[in-house]
């Protein structure tokens, strides 16, 4: 026997004829249903319940068959795809991967997706061509379609990224195809995908292409490739942000269901999702999630413990920190705003705001690019390297380097600079400790501002260092995190310009190492309860006014 309710144990799953349907949904808590229980002895019903209250809902849970059926419905599939069908898919978004799940179910072609994907992307090419430093055929994907057809041709029991089609990062590799971080002198082509590249293929989804990214993955704004600036989906005069820019813009116009992308420098390029809402990253993390034999950092140790209020009034419960004032000072006006009313909504959520020490997060922070941790880049290329291709970096990606050389780092001032970072690190546990003064997340504006390309190429090295300003010490302290749209705001209030055009707001949630489940389901209340509040029908707002959307 394996580990009691640890999926993938011969504890959780030992009966193989009960092995679940690929994408049927598993409750992995045993329970009671009242209808098929109420025979029973009634001292043994009281003492099954008494069990359950003690342990707070851990060890089961009792309910009516009601809910469960109302749970389930939205579940509910018919098998002949209607005109809407074909109609809504033409017109909407497919950044939904249980939406296009329903689909399928229903009949809906999997072809006639992928024409449309393909038609959304040639269209979207005249408006920012600098997505794509690789696409794949058309032909090409519609064989593999082909194949997935043929692999299951019952589409009530497919797998959960059946025909999700989805871009990866030009710093993954996948087999046959250049990886070239957009550093043409470092392009290779991998006889085999990346791990998490081959977990998704084999889970139906569809490669449609690699994205285009800030040069060796080096920068913040999406500014420093040689294959051109990726604008935001929002303004195409203003950044999309980097360094997996392309990433990003694939994800926002629309044009995939979810990419694979990196976060790199002290994480080594761990694995980054972007998708286009949290239930449908957690979907993709759940799949990409694993031990990697192969990765020297890959992690086997158990997360910080925590305490599961399953029932009760404490299961929606959580506790949260940001920032002081002082470290929020340097965000816009309108990021001001919109931050506090995240608060707000956050603490009618069930939060708790509470008093935490910043310092560590601040301080770590400052290690990534004023200390000498960004040696580490210099460190994974080729010893004579950068002499040999100074001249084939993009200026700023060279100006960077060139720095990190000039700073003629010692072996003294790098084991300062870890130390500092155990220091800061053990610092940060404590704020994510389970105990009174511990919070489960702590909640940052996403970044300082939003920049047009032009004042990015005015001051390429003071916007890119802003832009981390919340986020850099996620790095070093190996946190988890997960940004969420939290509203947008006119453009005229961004620049002082006249446009009619808006922008978007996001938050942050930042949460403890291998915390990462907690910190989704916590983002993802957020972002339903924004859903919810502003999905309904309003008046048009001034232009002049702060809309949550």
């Amino acid at each position: 026997m394996g580990r009691l309710l640890i999926r993938g144990e011969r504890g959780h799953d030992f009966v193989d004829e009960l092995q679940p349907l690929p994408n049927e949904v598993v409750i992995d808590k045993p329970g009671g249903v009242e209808e098929a229980t109420a025979g029973y002895n009634d001292s043994f019903k009281t003492s099954t319940l008494d069990m359950i209250h003690w342990s707070e809902g851990l060890f089961g849970f009792v309910t009516s068959l009601q809910p469960i059926l109302e749970s389930l419905a939205p579940l509910a599939f018919k098998v002949v795809a209607s005109d809407s069908d074909f109609q809504i898919m033409s017109t909407s978004s497919i950044r939904s991967i249980s939406r296009l799940q329903a689909l399928y179910r229903r009949g809906f072609p999997l072809f006639t997706l992928l024409e449309e994907v393909f038609s959304r992307i040639e269209k979207y090419n005249h408006i920012d061509p600098t997505i794509w430093i690789h696409l794949e055929p058309r032909e090409t994907v519609m064989e593999r379609a082909r194949e997935l057809h043929a692999k299951w041709p019952d589409k009530t029991k497919t797998p959960p990224l059946f025909g999700v089609p989805f871009s990866v990062k030009d710093s993954i590799d996948v087999a046959g195809i250049p990886t070239t971080t957009a550093c043409p002198p470092l392009t290779r082509v991998p006889s085999k995908s990346s791990p998490v590249v081959e977990r998704l293929l084999q889970q139906g989804a569809l490669f449609i292409g690699k994205t285009n990214l800030d040069q060796l993955a080096t920068g913040l704004t999406g500014c420093r490739s040689p294959y051109g600036i990726p604008r935001s989906v929002y303004d195409n005069d203003y950044i999309c942000g980097g360094s997996s820019s392309g990433s990003c813009a694939s994800v926002g116009a629309g044009l995939v269901a979810f990419s694979i992308a990196t976060d790199t420098c002290m994480s080594l390029d761990c694995i980054a999702l972007i998708a286009g809402n949290v239930t449908d990253a957690r979907t993709v993390w759940d799949i990409c999630m694993s031990y990697d034999d192969d990765d020297r950092y890959s992690k086997t140790a158990a997360p910080m413990p925590r305490h599961i209020n399953a029932t009760g009034p404490q299961s929606n419960r959580f506790k949260f920190g940001i920032p002081p004032p002082e470290a929020l000072a340097v965000c816009h006006l309108e990021y001001r705003r919109l931050f506090n009313y995240a608060v707000i909504k956050l603490q009618r959520l069930g939060g708790r705001l509470m008093p935490i020490d910043w310092n560590p997060f601040g301080e770590a922070g400052k290690l990534l690019y004023e200390g000498t941790f960004v040696s580490e880049r210099l460190a994974g290329l080729p010893g004579e390297w950068l002499d040999k291709n100074r001249d084939h970096l993009h200026p700023i990606t060279r100006e960077v380097f060139d720095s990190v050389v000039a700073r003629q780092s010692t072996a003294i001032e790098v084991f300062r600079d870890l130390q500092a970072k155990a220091l800061h690190t053990r610092q940060a546990e404590r704020v994510f400790a389970y105990s009174s003064s511990g919070v489960d997340v702590v909640v940052v504006p996403t970044a300082p501002m939003h920049w047009t390309v032009k004042e990015v190429e005015a001051d390429p090295i003071g916007t890119n260092s802003a832009l981390g300003t919340f986020s850099h010490c996620a790095n070093v302290l190996d946190l988890c995190a997960v940004a969420v749209p939290a509203g947008t705001y006119s453009v005229v209030q961004s620049s002082g310009q006249s446009s009619k055009g808006r922008l978007p707001f996001s938050i942050t949630f930042l949460g403890g190492s291998r915390l990462d489940t907690e910190t989704l389901e916590i983002a993802r209340r957020f972002e339903k309860s924004m859903d919810e509040e502003f999905a309904p029908k309003r008046k048009k707002p001034s232009e002049d006014s702060i809309t949550l959307e």
